[in-house]
């Protein structure tokens, strides 16, 4: 199994450009979607790229600005259709692209039903090369609270750079 990762994704959301520069090499390799433990049918259709700029302010009273691609999928299953390849995929992101504005670094989240399920919202990890397929782990989006995800971050940041029982002063421990 073939990680295709770039170390500097590490913990943020995969965006558009890690995705697609991730399937290239792909090209006519099936494209398999994974989520709540089931696999994405081989008749499965992306029925919608949207992108969206949201601002508002978060429950700190910060003010937060982003931008978002979703990607609609829509689990179902086709006699006769296989996996979409990477490559297909990728040229339906592009086609979108001619027509819609899509910012290649923005927050990229796939929405997912089968048609009678209500619709959910996953994050995805980074594809996979297994068995001759690409594959993707879409992941629930929890909801967050983001000055508590700062602060956790600051804190951890704090701790990377200081030795056991050291407090930090400053930027970092002297």
């Amino acid at each position: 199994m073939t990680v295709l990762d770039k170390p500097e994704i590490g913990d943020r959301d995969l965006n558009l450009a890690d995705l697609l520069g991730a399937l290239k090499p792909a090209g006519d390799l099936p494209l398999v979607f994974h989520y709540d433990g089931n696999t994405v049918r081989s008749g499965y259709h992306v029925t919608e790229v949207k992108a969206g700029q949201f601002s508002g302010l978060d429950c700190g009273a910060n003010p937060e600005a982003w931008s978002e691609i979703f990607v609609q999928l829509w689990d179902v299953e086709e006699a006769g259709r296989t996996h979409l390849s990477a490559g297909k995929f990728a040229a339906i992101v592009r086609k979108v692209s001619d027509h819609v504005q899509l910012d290649q670094s923005a927050r990229l989240t796939f929405e997912v039903s089968d048609g009678v399920r209500p619709m959910a919202l996953y994050c995805a990890g980074a594809p996979v090369l297994k068995d001759g397929s690409m594959h993707v782990s879409l992941e629930p989006r929890p909801a967050s609270c983001k000055p508590r995800d700062r602060w956790l971050a600051e804190t951890a940041s704090a701790q990377a750079c200081c030795g056991p029982g050291e407090a930090p002063s400053g930027g970092c421990c002297g």
